[in-house]
């Protein structure tokens, strides 16, 4: 799935030059579950954003499914992250103004699906993740581990071929902490996802098949953390539990609104129903 050969960063601030990732050399396997660890500030979110194709690299090659988002055109990394890329963020990134239904339905306003199939989909990815009895409840009114629960839901309601998560339980207790990564755990086994997470927290990290260290803008791996037997027989085998009509809810070919911008989510871009 995932391919990186030399991957630099640099940062420039003033006359200074802040090298943030220093030759990361990288390779995900399609259905693998990677964590990355280390300490703050040595380039482990600047990682992940580069695999989201939320930002380029200042030199070498980003290869995802054959290619290179180093060198394709902004309109087609968008295409890319809109058909193939799910994210999930530390601070859950909900509109507090709009239902747990209508912040998943977010996910699916740019592309080609109506309202009726839209609010179908958004309600079977809650029930997915345990929130069909919340789904005319605001942010406000869920609890942490259900806003993440939400956040959860927006980000695999697309179906994604990869899951993308910044510090997934940073802001969770730990019996919390442990329900959204079983979740997690069971919708890659499910679904088949390539899962690559970005965490602080050893306990999360030791539930991935490999675990990285980020140091001084440097990839190194430590031993497997867990057997690569417990891999998903099939890398894509995607169940209905999302996909309530095939026909109706294909995939659409356009944009991923930015997760971690979500002002630009306006409650006024969702249409009014068919």
């Amino acid at each position: 799935m995932y391919k990186l050969s030399g991957v630099t960063k640099n940062y420039h601030r003033g006359r200074d030059t802040i090298a943030a990732l220093r030759g990361v050399d990288l390779v995900v396997e399609d259905g693998e579950w990677l964590s990355i660890q280390g300490p703050t500030g040595h380039g482990k979110s600047t990682l992940l954003q580069i695999l989201g194709g939320l930002d380029r690299p200042s030199s070498g090659v980003v290869d995802f499914d054959g290619r290179d988002l180093a060198q394709l055109r902004e309109a087609e990394v968008t295409k890319v992250r809109a058909e193939s890329m799910g994210f999930v963020f530390q601070t859950f990134n909900l509109i507090p103004t709009l239902s747990a239904l209508e912040n998943v339905e977010t996910a699916l306003v740019p592309l080609h699906v109506s309202a009726t199939a839209r609010r179908q989909r958004a309600a079977v990815a809650l029930e997915a993740v345990g929130l069909a009895d919340r789904l005319r409840h605001v942010p406000g009114e869920l609890s942490g581990g259900q806003q993440q629960r939400v956040a959860i839901a927006r980000a695999l309601v697309k179906e994604p071929k990869v899951l993308l998560a910044d510090e997934p339980t940073g802001n969770l207790d730990e019996e919390t902490r442990d329900e959204i990564i079983d979740l997690l755990d069971t919708m890659w086994r499910e679904r088949g996802l390539t899962m690559v997470f970005v965490t602080h927290d050893s306990t999360v990290a030791r539930r991935a098949q490999r675990i990285g260290v980020m140091k001084n803008g440097r990839l190194n791996f430590k031993q497997p953390a867990r057997s690569q037997a417990a891999r998903p027989q099939s890398a894509r085998s995607q169940p209905d539990s999302f996909q309530p009509d095939r026909a109706q809810t294909a995939r659409a070919q356009t944009a991923e609104l930015p997760v971690s911008h979500p002002s630009d989510l306006d409650p006024g871009t969702i249409p009014a129903a068919d």
